[in-house]
């Protein structure tokens, strides 16, 4: 039998798509003459803020620029540990104005926020896994990005390195499961290089294991509240590996933003207080 889970309830900062639309191409899923259905996208991304509010999580929401059509993805736009913000500093000349808009948000709600000297993509490429920062590099965030963030915020940082383009992102690849010292996660190990895969073995022998075919309709692109597990329907084997595990998955639809490279962690950044 499964163990029982727990959920922690969440505090999720995200960004209305009104705005949303390819306009660019700054990965291998964008083409720049793709249509968005514009209202598809705003109540596929409701139904995901509505999921996390039923299941007890706390939302609040940035204002969209004009001009910016990916700043729906706010897991782009920091780390927050604390009442700390680790801000970013995009790779893409497209986004870089989205920093300035999510930096005003953060310090009019009370944050202090770092400007970092290095590339670097937020919780795109840092994710918190217990004792462990995982942070992601090879096609946005800089690898000396991991070394700033580190002196910091004072957490162990581990580096890996991805190696498909079409997970640019760690979020892409790989997701956090549970909390606390014993920190589990469900990954894609083909994304990786042969020694970051192997690092992941050793740090996670426990991990869930995602297959090809889930990590490319952005199965691992989920947020989990250490019970539920907000993740893309298509994603059907992991869903059902996770169950197995005793998580509880939570299908949300948000096909229209893959159109952009993006899915449900994307379009969610969490405030860990």
């Amino acid at each position: 039998m499964p163990m029982s889970r727990v959920p922690r309830p969440r505090r999720f900062l995200v960004c209305e798509p009104r705005h949303f639309a390819v306009q660019y191409a700054i990965n291998p899923w964008m083409r720049e003459d793709t249509q968005v259905d514009v209202d598809l996208a705003r109540g596929q991304w409701s139904e995901l803020i509505s999921a996390y509010r039923a299941h007890g999580h706390t939302v609040d929401s940035v204002e969209p620029v004009a001009g910016l059509p990916d700043m729906v993805f706010a897991a782009n736009s920091a780390l927050v540990v604390a009442g700390r913000v680790f801000g970013s500093l995009f790779h893409a000349p497209q986004r870089r104005p989205e920093s300035s808009a999510y930096e005003t948000w953060f310090k009019s709600a009370g944050f202090d926020v770092h400007r970092p000297e290095s590339v670097c993509e937020g919780e795109g490429d840092l994710v918190f896994a217990g004792r462990h920062l995982l942070a992601g590099t090879g096609f946005r965030t800089a690898r000396s990005a991991h070394h700033e963030v580190q002196e910091y915020f004072g957490v162990p940082t581990v580096s890996l390195t991805l190696v498909d383009p079409r997970f640019y992102h760690l979020d892409t690849a790989l997701f956090v499961l549970d909390d606390g010292p014993e920190a589990n996660i469900a990954y894609y190990p083909e994304a990786f290089s042969a020694g970051s895969r192997e690092v992941l073995r050793l740090l996670f022998p426990d991990a869930v294991v995602a297959t090809r075919e889930d990590a490319m309709v952005f199965g691992l692109n989920s947020v989990s509240d250490g019970r539920h597990v907000f993740i893309a329907p298509r994603a059907e084997a992991l869903a059902g590996e996770l169950d197995r595990h005793g998580y509880v998955p939570v299908p949300v639809d948000l096909s229209e933003f893959q159109k952009a490279g993006g899915g449900i962690k994307c379009c969610t950044q969490e405030i860990r207080s």
